[in-house]
C-alpha cells in the first residue's frame, strides 16, 4: 500500500483518514501504518491525548481500574519501559504516557493538529470519503475512521442569563492550559458527576468560598489511590502475558478474577462486612470484587445503596446537608464515581450546598447566581456538566453518506448501527467506541485496540476480495439494536436517567446505548467476520486497477 500522500489537484489522497488523535486515534494510526497504509489523522488540539489533553480540571485522574493496566497492550516494550507512579493516575501522568507513545512510534508526522474536520461526505461513484477542514485542507480516502471520543463533546447548560455572567467561566471538559487561581475567589460549581466530585475538594482547599449547585445527589466511593510500588511494576512486567490474557477474558477488560458471589446469598452482617472491607480499600474493585447482582437485583442494589447512604451520614457532620446529599436512584446505574474527599468537603466552613431540586436556579447576573431562595455572589463559574456522551461527537461531525443523507437525519430517532462499529448508508465508515459497543463500560485503551484490529481485518478482507465498499444491512442493525436493549433490560441501568441513556441532553433519543456483553462482544464481532461478515453487504471495487495498485 502507498505510504505517502498522493497529490491530486487540491485534494490530498490517502488510504485512510482518521479523525481524532486521542487514545483510539493514536492506536488506529499505528495499526494502519503496520498494515502498510498511508494515513492522515486530523485533530483540533495542539497535541495528542484527546480527552486527556482537554480534561485538565483540578483533581482530574483515572477513576476506573487504574495503572498500570489503563494502557496500551499491543507493545510489551511499553509496559517494560513506562513507570506508572499511582494506581489512579492523574491527568498529567496519563498525558505524559500518551506523549511518550507518540514519540516512541513517531506518530506526530502523520497527524495534523489544530485542524477540525468541518465536512465529511461519501462519494458513491468513487467509493471514497472526502473531508474538508477549517484550515482549508481537503483530503480523500476509501476509508474513514471516527476516533472522535465518547466523552469529548461538552454539554453546556442553557440557563437564563448565563452568558451575562462577567466573571471567569470554565467547563471541566475544556479546561484552560494555563493555571487557574481560586485564591480569594467565590466559586460556584454546577454538576456533581465525576468531574464535579473530583474537582470540588481541590477547589475548596484554595477558594474563599465554594457554592455547590447540585442537580442530582450522587453515590461516590473512595478512590483508594496509592503509589504503584516497584513490586507492582515488577509483577506486571514479569507476568505481562498472563495479565494480558486476563484482560482479554474479563468482562470489563481488566486483569481481575471473576466470581459468582450474590448479595442475598450472604447474611446482612456478611454483606456489611464485605462492603466495609471494600470501602476501606477503595477503587473500582469495590464493584469488581463485590456482588455480581448489584446491577440486576433491586434487593441486592438496595443493600449497597443503604450502606453508602449510611457512610454519607457518618462523614457529613450537618444532618440537613447530609440529607441533601442522599441519592435516590439505584446505585451504580449512573456512572460510578471515585472521590478523594468529596463528602468531607461539606464539613468545611467555606462550602455551601444548594439542592437545585428544592432551590432551582432562576438566572445568572453579571456577578451572581440567583436561585429561588436568594442571590449567591460569585467570581467564577465552573461547569461540571459533562458531555453529550457516546453519540455526541459523531453527531457534531455529522458525516454525509449515500444520497447526501446526514448522520443527524439517520440518527434522529435511534443511533442505528451494527456492532457499534458501522452504520448503514455510510459505507467504509468505522467508529471506535460508538453507541452499541462496550465503549465506556470497558477498559477503553484495550477496547480501542480490539475494535481497531477488527477494522484492520475488515480492510484486508476488502482488498483480498477486490471489494470497494462495505456497510451493514437494515436487518442486522435492527437485530443489533434489539440485542443491545435486551441485554440492558436485564439490568437496572435503563431505569435511571443518566448520560448512558441520553437523559442529560434535551431532545436526545432516550435509551441505554451501551453493549453490556463485555468481552463476549469481541468474540461476537470476530464470529461475524468468520461467517463471511454476516450482516454486511459489499460492493465490488469500481476501480480495480487503483485498488490493486494501492
Amino acid at each position: 500500500m502507498n505510504q505517502q500522500p498522493r497529490e491530486s489537484g487540491s485534494t490530498e489522497q490517502y488510504d485512510v483518514v482518521v479523525i481524532g488523535a486521542g487514545v483510539s486515534g493514536m492506536y488506529a494510526l499505528h495499526h494502519l501504518r503496520e498494515m502498510g497504509l498511508s494515513v492522515r489523522v486530523y485533530d483540533g488540539a495542539t497535541d495528542v491525548g484527546g480527552t486527556w489533553w482537554y480534561n485538565r480540571y483540578p483533581g482530574a485522574r483515572v477513576d476506573g481500574p487504574g495503572s498500570p493496566f489503563y494502557c496500551y497492550t499491543f507493545s510489551e516494550e511499553l509496559m517494560q519501559e513506562w513507570n506508572w507512579k499511582e494506581t489512579q493516575s492523574e491527568q498529567s501522568a496519563v498525558l505524559e504516557y500518551l506523549e511518550h507513545v507518540a514519540d516512541r512510534f513517531d506518530l506526530r508526522r502523520d497527524i495534523q493538529f489544530e485542524t477540525w474536520v468541518q465536512d465529511a461526505r461519501y462519494d458513491e461513484a468513487a467509493q471514497c470519503w472526502t473531508v474538508e477542514t477549517n484550515t482549508g485542507v481537503r483530503a480523500s480516502a476509501p476509508f474513514l475512521i471516527c476516533a472522535v471520543g465518547a466523552l469529548s463533546t461538552t454539554n453546556r447548560p442553557d440557563i437564563p442569563g448565563i452568558h451575562d455572567f462577567a466573571g471567569e467561566c470554565y467547563h471541566t471538559g475544556s479546561w484552560p492550559h494555563e493555571p487557574v487561581s481560586f485564591k480569594g475567589k467565590r466559586v460556584a460549581v454546577i454538576g456533581t458527576g465525576s468531574s464535579g466530585v473530583q474537582s470540588i475538594p481541590e477547589i475548596a482547599r484554595k477558594a474563599d468560598h465554594v457554592t455547590v449547585l447540585q442537580r442530582t445527589p450522587q453515590f461516590a466511593f473512595p478512590c483508594g489511590n496509592r503509589p504503584v510500588t516497584p513490586e507492582d511494576l515488577a509483577d506486571a512486567r514479569e507476568n505481562w502475558e498472563d495479565f494480558r490474557a486476563k484482560m482479554y477474558a474479563h468482562t470489563a477488560g481488566f486483569p481481575f478474577d471473576t466470581h459468582e458471589r450474590m448479595a442475598m446469598d450472604d447474611t446482612p452482617e456478611e454483606r456489611r462486612a464485605l462492603y466495609e472491607k471494600l470501602w476501606q480499600r477503595g477503587s473500582f474493585q469495590f464493584f469488581l470484587e463485590g456482588y455480581n447482582d448489584i446491577a440486576i437485583s433491586e434487593e441486592a442494589n438496595a443493600s449497597l445503596a443503604d450502606f453508602v447512604r449510611d457512610k454519607i451520614r457518618e462523614i457529613v457532620q450537618d444532618p440537613k446537608t447530609a440529607d441533601k446529599l442522599m441519592p435516590d436512584h439505584f446505585v451504580i446505574t449512573k456512572r460510578p464515581i471515585l472521590d478523594n474527599g468529596y463528602f468531607e468537603s461539606f464539613n468545611r466552613d467555606n462550602v455551601t450546598l444548594v439542592d437545585l431540586r428544592e432551590d432551582p436556579i432562576e438566572r445568572f447576573t453579571a456577578n451572581s447566581v440567583v436561585t429561588r431562595s436568594g442571590e449567591h455572589p460569585i467570581d467564577m463559574l465552573v461547569l461540571a456538566t459533562g458531555f453529550d456522551a457516546i453519540s455526541g461527537s459523531m453527531l457534531r461531525l455529522n458525516p454525509k453518506g449515500r444520497d447526501g443523507v446526514t448522520l443527524k437525519e439517520r440518527w434522529q430517532d435511534r443511533f442505528h448501527n451494527y456492532l457499534g462499529l458501522t452504520i448503514g448508508g455510510f459505507p467504509n465508515l468505522f467508529m471506535i467506541h460508538g453507541p452499541g459497543s462496550p465503549g465506556v463500560f470497558y477498559n477503553m485503551p484495550l477496547g480501542a485496540e480490539r475494535q481497531m484490529d477488527w477494522i484492520g481485518h475488515c480492510m484486508r478482507h476488502l482488498k483480498e476480495q477486490k471489494l470497494g465498499a462495505i456497510e451493514p444491512t437494515a436487518d442486522s442493525e435492527e437485530a443489533w439494536a434489539n440485542e443491545v436493549s435486551a441485554l440492558a433490560n436485564i439490568t437496572l441501568f435503563p431505569r435511571t436517567d443518566s448520560w448512558w441513556t441520553g437523559a442529560n441532553i434535551p431532545g436526545k433519543p432516550r435509551y441505554f446505548s451501551v453493549y453490556l456483553g463485555g468481552s463476549i462482544y469481541y468474540q461476537r464481532i470476530y464470529d461475524m467476520a468468520d461467517q463471511g461478515y454476516k450482516g454486511f453487504v459489499f460492493e465490488q471495487a469500481r476501480h480495480v486497477d487503483d485498488a490493486e495498485a494501492s
